[in-house]
């Protein structure tokens, strides 16, 4: 997805809890588990409930993530695979690996 409107809408969705990234879809909560460090955003962890997998809504959080880390200057560290397969196969974010 290219960065745009609809990126600002989902960084909107998007919760910090300060060491969790965190997004609803239908009643289910998606989350991506995170650490900060000199300017970087190491991604350890992507989880979708069971309801949700295969609906997009893990890619959804990425995209929300990757467009949260852009407005705030940072790069992304991918420690999960899916997080280093979705940074790697979007043209719109690939650029925030580190």
């Amino acid at each position: 997805m290219a960065p745009g409107r609809n990126m600002v809408l989902m960084t909107q969705d998007l919760r910090d809890t300060g060491t969790r990234f965190e997004m609803d879809e239908q009643g289910q909560t998606c989350w991506a588990d995170y650490r900060r460090k000199d300017g970087r955003l190491f991604l350890d962890h992507v989880e979708s409930p069971v309801q949700l997998r295969g609906t997009g809504a893990s890619g959804r959080l990425m995209a929300a993530i990757a467009g949260h880390a852009r407005e705030g200057g940072m790069k992304i560290t991918p420690i999960c695979s899916y997080a280093a397969a979705w940074l790697t196969r979007s043209d719109a974010f690939r650029d925030l690996v580190a």
